[in-house]
């Protein structure tokens, strides 16, 4: 007889027993038993307890009814007592073999990005690494929660990144790029550091919630902070300031595909509001270009009166209020560059 999984199994034989149990027990309260003196001699005769009779068994009619739970209620506990040891044993094993398969495909990955933490950001960050063809695998401290990563079909190892030896079993000496996307800035800031003296080389993106972390986690060692309050609020002003350009940008395939090229280069693309006083307002795109030292380029200039230039040219001046679409590695160092006073430019530790 193929009962199918040990799951099912298990619950037909509960649904059995109940069904045994409750029969039983209007068979005893067919012979004038209440419903609790029934309910508790089923009990008793299934459990094979053996306390003794709640009332005399002294007719042929409660003898059968006796005698027939004895028979099925007995066989079905033995029945459910070892499909349950079964169902058990089979999931310790599964979660064993699992775990130990798992370790054995991230024991051969090379190169890859590890992530850590699956929350909102990390699982948008997975579905990106999986849709470009990326090797990855997710460092997550919540058992359930990394269940789920590995129902999705990713590799997932259950650890504290801010202890070393989880950074170790996801492959932290192989890996070409760590992306700490916590929303707990001190653990970022500590992953970062335990990170970089593990492995010079590797690429470090870090999540920062306040502006004031993002120096923190430069100093820890990160390449790139990513601020996703702050890119909520710029995406939500560049609608506003520049609806038809915000629209080309985000609406468009032929620019979404674009952006997707752009970022496994390692390019974004954005819109930066220039400020009316700030280190960049004022000059033509050619002298910005050439501060930037390689930092950015802009392809399109948006007017503050509305027009949008696609092709601007080199000798143009940006003024305070225009929008410009810049191409860059890091959006953020791009803003800084903008938003700086006269005179000062910061990008990234430099200030020049």
């Amino acid at each position: 007889m193929q009962w199918g999984t040990p799951g099912r199994s298990l619950f037909l034989i509960v649904l059995f027993m109940f069904l045994v149990a409750g029969l039983a027990t209007l068979g005893y309260m067919e012979a004038g038993w209440s419903l609790a003196d029934a309910s508790y001699m089923v009990v008793l005769t299934v459990y094979s307890v053996g306390y003794g009779e709640v009332h005399p068994i002294n007719t042929p009619y409660l003898h059968a009814v006796t005698m027939g739970t004895m028979v099925v209620g007995c066989t079905g506990m033995i029945l459910l007592t070892g499909t349950l040891i079964q169902f058990l044993t089979i999931s310790q094993l599964q979660h064993i073999f699992g775990f130990k398969r798992m370790k054995a495909e991230v024991d051969k990955l090379e190169g890859h990005v590890i992530v850590v933490g699956f929350g909102r950001i990390g699982l948008m960050l997975a579905k990106e690494l999986k849709a470009g063809g990326a090797k990855f695998v997710v460092l997550e401290q919540n058992e359930s929660l990394a269940q789920h990563v590995r129902d999705l079909g990713y590799l997932c190892l259950v650890g504290d990144a801010t202890d070393e030896s989880s950074l170790r079993e996801a492959g932290i000496s192989r890996a070409r790029t760590l992306a700490s996307v916590l929303p707990n800035d001190a653990a970022n800031v500590f992953i970062t550091l335990s990170a970089r003296s593990l492995n010079p080389e590797i690429e470090i993106i870090a999540r920062g919630e306040v502006p004031s972390t993002e120096s923190k986690l430069i100093q820890a060692g990160a390449n790139k902070v990513v601020l996703p309050t702050h890119i909520g609020a710029e995406r939500i002003a560049e609608m506003i300031l520049f609806p038809e350009t915000a629209r080309f940008l985000r609406s468009s395939t032929k620019m979404q595909e674009l952006e997707r090229t752009l970022r496994t280069l390692g390019l974004d693309m954005a819109v930066v509001v220039v400020p009316e006083k700030g280190a960049l307002t004022g000059l033509t795109i050619e002298e910005i270009e050439r501060k930037a030292d390689g930092k950015f380029f802009i392809v399109q200039l948006n007017r503050q009166a509305g027009d949008a230039i696609t092709t601007p040219e080199s000798k143009m001046r940006v003024q305070g209020g225009d929008g410009v679409v810049i191409v860059s590695r890091n959006g953020q160092i791009a803003r800084a560059m903008f938003e700086a006073p006269p005179g000062k430019i910061r990008a990234g530790r430099a200030t020049f």
